[in-house]
């Protein structure tokens, strides 16, 4: 037996490019062989949280372990880390062993792609982006590969993650600019995605009627980034979707807005319905080992029959 394909960060972004892997999402959707059941979180003793997510189809299966602690960069270490395991399905044997962070950012970015592509009333921008860590800067290149935007105005309350985040748009071909007010910012923005670190609100204006926002950094009923007012204002204007129903008892912006979360469509429900016409939509992402999943499938084909066996 040969060793596992243990793959770096760089060669796992490398084999997970924005808008395949968005495809791939769709197809893990529309699979009606695809199982995840629902994630173990648990919380650590200093405050973070340790996440278990299992999935599986007819041809692979994973494991995601990976540790998220929200104030992490002032130990100078990322706020996930960890690791993702993938598996034949067949015979159990161990095909390779992915970057957990890298895979978590890109797959991210790629279902709000997905959902952008589906749901979006326009897709042209400009596109803002309201937090510029990780995710921050997967959505860019996400929007900018998946959609064409060529546009962007990234808010932070980090001035230097913020510039710098628009040095690398303006490395890929986007306009980019720093604005001070990200409520403000929203007025001209048809495209956006908050990523913050969701500690508490950070944006109460008014998206506009045509605003597609992806709400990517609250991913715990205790995490929020959009005040309760603009979320039930949204639910009564326009269209909010979820990415599953693990949202139901996940999406914070949402349960601490009081709405009735279960009752939501899902983006599967609409990944074969009409585009919406006009917005807002607001589309909340909390994860998914099927997400995970659809990364793993990427990585597998691209094996081919060389996956390494362990």
């Amino acid at each position: 037996m040969t060793d596992t394909l243990l793959m770096s960060p760089a060669a796992t972004a490398a084999a997970l490019p924005y808008p395949a892997l968005a495809d791939a999402i769709a197809a893990v959707l529309r699979d009606p062989d695809v199982r995840v059941p629902a994630r173990i979180v648990m919380p650590l003793p200093a405050g973070g949280s340790l996440f278990v997510m299992p999935a599986t189809d007819k041809v692979v299966a994973i494991t995601k372990l990976i540790s998220f602690v929200a104030d992490n960069g002032a130990r100078q270490l990322p706020t996930i880390q960890g690791d993702i395991v993938i598996f034949d399905a067949r015979d159990g044997h161990r095909l390779a062993m992915i970057d957990g962070p890298t895979v978590t950012a890109r797959r991210t970015a790629a279902v709000s792609l997905l959902a952008a592509r589906v749901l979006a009333p326009r897709t042209d921008g400009p596109l803002l982006i309201v937090g510029a860590g990780v995710q921050g800067r997967a959505h860019l290149e996400a929007f900018a590969s998946g959609l064409g935007v060529r546009e962007v105005r990234i808010a932070s309350r980090s001035a230097h993650s913020a510039h710098a985040l628009a040095e690398h748009a303006r490395a890929l071909g986007v306009s980019a600019s720093v604005v001070p007010d990200a409520d403000a910012a929203l007025a001209d923005c048809p495209l956006v995605v908050s990523c913050t670190p969701a500690q508490g609100v950070v944006l109460r204006g008014t998206p506009r009627d045509d605003a597609f926002v992806a709400a990517v950094g609250a991913f715990t009923p205790a995490m929020v980034e959009w005040a309760p007012e603009v979320c039930r204002d949204l639910l009564a204007r326009g269209l909010v979707v979820v990415d599953t129903r693990d949202a139901d008892h996940e999406a914070g912006d949402l349960l601490q807005a009081g709405i009735d979360v279960p009752a939501l469509p899902t983006l599967a429900q609409r990944l074969d319905a009409p585009r919406p016409a006009r917005g807002p939509v607001f589309f909340k992402s909390c994860g998914w080992a099927g997400w995970d999943l659809a990364a793993a499938r990427l990585v597998s084909a691209r094996m081919g029959s060389t996956g390494a066996r362990a």
